[in-house]
């Protein structure tokens, strides 16, 4: 499985694909597998660039082949992720309800924190019913620091 790391302004960014899709993000402080090879391919560079895109504010929806690995109901809810709007937010409790299951908010959050795609499936566009920051993979830094970017270019 081939994995690069690509610097951001968020940091390094490791991507991971296999069979042809994104499988994995990786934030610089995630732990690397030691089964990966460390190997930049077209679709690897591909992805760095439509991260680099996004982050600049220039490039609003991904368009690249993502194949997270996880439970059905996990598929379900990562979907979902990628249907909220870019500079929009939605709460684990709208995503429950959308997913015919309200309630599943604790799941939901599972599924949100077990997300292996951050950024590309955008679990960092979800928050708390009361509006609040609750936890990212990256770190809330980088969630708020998303956000914000969504908002600056939305428009």
């Amino acid at each position: 499985m081939p994995l690069y790391f690509y610097p951001t302004q968020l940091g390094r960014i490791g991507i991971e694909e296999q069979h042809g899709h994104i499988t994995e993000v990786y934030f610089d402080n995630d732990p690397v597998p030691e089964s990966a090879e460390i190997l930049a391919t077209a679709l690897t560079d591909e992805a760095a660039r439509q991260l680099n895109a996004y982050l600049a504010g220039t490039l609003k929806t991904f368009s690249l082949p993502l194949a997270p690995s996880g439970t059905a109901f996990r598929q379900k809810i990562w979907q979902l992720l990628c249907a909220i709007p870019y500079g929009q937010t939605a709460s684990y409790k709208a995503i429950a309800l959308a997913a015919d299951n309200p309630k599943a908010v604790r799941a939901v959050g599972q599924a949100n924190n077990k997300n292996p795609i951050p950024i590309f499936i955008p679990c960092h566009r979800v928050i708390g019913s009361n509006g609040k920051m609750v936890g990212y993979g990256g770190g809330l830094a980088i969630k708020e620091q998303l956000l914000n970017l969504e908002r600056q270019n939305n428009s």
